[in-house]
């Protein structure tokens, strides 16, 4: 770890620990009057660790943990996957793979025609910055009125729709704000990606708190609820394919076969197909 950077194995440590409770660790009796979370003794017991050497890790001058000591700790933590994989990463940042920090994300051709393939299944391409880089009619659609759709982040804490759009609005923030997370430890000196946490830091009180929780958590496959202007609630499967060496995912939404939702999506592909012929009819009668 850098110390000429923050010290991120420390503030994510640390976080952890916070929202790590004693029951969940096994500890049933606890004082009613102890602040909530771990204690960095009761982490350091767990973990086969002394206190001081664990104390060391969280003040950022410990470097140099141990496989066997970041298992541990990820179990003490209850670390997800996810959270474990990034645990390993701040300790050893040097045993991520490379980057070429600064690139302009492109979506190549096969990919474009591929969202566009399916015209009643909204598809789109997103980067490994959570940039929208390409969207079909269906999307758009699915989306309109939405703004800030450039960027999953941006729309969800900066469109003032979002909190109508999102039925359950903390837990998609808590996602997509785990996904950023994510996407930073992958590219640790993206300059884009910093300048995005500074936006959401400083634009948005509700970007700061879930922040702060230190949640990490790639993109995947998973059921989401939106509610939609003019077809009302809607419950979608997100599918995610990898799109291999580019860290973009190819993202389609799904209904559940003879479900209102599926019913919804058939009518949203009707309205697009009846704008495609106005507009088609409109550009032959300038010609």
């Amino acid at each position: 770890m850098d110390n000429g950077q923050r010290n991120l194995l420390g503030e994510f440590l640390r976080a952890r620990r916070e929202a790590t409770s004693p029951a969940q660790v096994g500890f049933l009796h606890s004082p009613s009057s102890r602040t909530p979370g771990l204690r960095r003794e009761e982490v350091a017991l767990l973990s086969g660790v002394s206190a001081s050497y664990y104390i060391r890790l969280e003040q950022g001058r410990e470097r140099n943990p141990s496989p066997q000591v970041l298992g541990a700790l990820a179990r003490v933590l209850r670390l997800e996957p996810d959270a474990t994989g990034y645990l390993y990463s701040l300790a050893h940042p040097w045993a991520r793979p490379r980057v070429e920090t600064g690139t302009v994300e492109r979506v190549g051709p096969s990919l474009l025609r591929l969202i566009h393939l399916c015209p009643e299944t909204p598809a789109m391409v997103i980067g490994r910055r959570l940039d929208i880089l390409a969207a079909n009619p269906m999307i758009r659609a699915l989306y309109e009125g939405m703004t800030n759709i450039d960027n999953c982040l941006r729309m969800i804490y900066l469109d003032p729709r979002a909190a109508d759009f999102y039925p359950d609005w903390e837990k998609a923030a808590r996602a997509k704000t785990a996904q950023l997370r994510s996407a930073v430890a992958a590219d640790p000196d993206d300059p884009y990606l910093h300048g995005l946490v500074e936006e959401l830091t400083a634009r948005s009180g509700e970007f700061r708190q879930i922040w702060a929780r230190h949640e990490v958590r790639t993109r995947g496959n998973e059921a989401k609820e939106l509610r939609h202007p003019t077809l009302g609630d809607l419950t979608l499967s997100w599918e995610v394919l990898s799109v291999g060496g580019t860290g973009q995912k190819f993202v389609a939404l799904a209904a559940e076969p003879g479900s209102d939702s599926e019913r919804a999506l058939r009518e949203l592909a009707g309205t697009v197909a009846r704008r495609h012929r106005i507009g088609d009819l409109a550009a032959a009668a300038e010609r």
